[in-house]
């Protein structure tokens, strides 16, 4: 039995715990641009980023980003997953929830930008009925990168869901209908408890995906819309690998808490 978790665990160790290692290593030295090589180990570069006001508020916006475009696709994706659990015409949805992940990011993002430009097809049509005399600045802004991420983190949390759901009994439903509740009801205490689970997981998948998103965030963001993925790219070009890789330890132990709050949270529930 052991010696078939071996390629696995070889596998683990190749491709995460040695990188992630490696990179906690660097981390851990400042850059030779501000210290002389041979300087010993320090944690200056993880003060950095509490100490400084500005890299707080990145790392805010980081997480703001995160909660929005996660706030949103959960109140867009979990209707559309219950229908997609419950038709019978589910297999013709499904190609249609998992047909934009065949396409590249980068098209998707640049079809964002043909539609929110100053010339986009969303100006065009609000300036034609009137709704506006001038372009809105739908782009290069937050507004721009949380509708472009929360396109594309959609269908991993309508597919989380829609698993979820679909193992819950109809009967259920309708026997709460029989009773007198209405759909709210019916919501409220039968299909919410009982699909949280997969809340909490499509949740918590979309914010990880969300806040170490990188291509979108670089074509539809401005000046300000800086969060962590795209500072590390700076540091990088301003050849400051040591704090880009303490940034990027900043990232990875973000979202291995969140799946311990997850896992723990879960785990209470099913005691309870």
């Amino acid at each position: 039995m052991l010696l078939c978790l071996i390629p696995i665990l070889a596998l683990l160790l190749a491709f995460f715990v040695l990188p992630f290692g490696f990179m906690f290593y660097e981390s851990l030295f400042l850059s030779p641009l501000q210290a002389p090589a041979g300087s010993p180990m320090t944690f200056a570069n993880y003060v950095k980023l509490l100490g400084d006001f500005f890299y707080v508020k990145v790392l805010l916006q980081t997480l703001a980003l995160g909660m929005i475009v996660t706030l949103l696709s959960l109140v867009i994706a979990y209707p559309i997953a219950y229908f997609l659990a419950r038709t019978r015409t589910r297999q013709l949805l499904l190609f249609l929830v998992i047909s934009p992940l065949v396409v590249s990011i980068v098209i998707r993002s640049y079809g964002w930008m043909v539609l929110l430009g100053r010339a986009g097809t969303v100006n065009t049509a609000l300036q034609a009925i009137g709704a506006t005399d001038h372009p809105l600045p739908l782009m290069y802004n937050w507004f721009g990168v949380t509708v472009a991420l929360t396109h594309v983190l959609l269908p991993y949390m309508i597919l989380t869901l829609a698993s979820v759901i679909e193992g819950i009994p109809e009967s259920l439903e309708d026997s709460a209908a029989v009773l007198g509740a209405g759909w709210w009801a019916r919501f409220r205490h039968i299909l919410l408890p009982l699909s949280i689970e997969g809340v909490g997981a499509g949740s918590t998948l979309v914010f990880m995906l969300a806040i170490g998103s990188f291509v979108s965030v670089l074509l539809l963001g401005g000046s300000d819309t800086l969060i962590l993925p795209l500072l590390i790219y700076q540091q990088v070009i301003l050849i400051n690998n040591n704090f880009a890789a303490a940034l990027g330890m900043y990232l990875l132990g973000i979202s291995v808490l969140l799946l311990y709050l997850q896992a723990r949270a879960f785990r209470l529930r099913g005691v309870g």
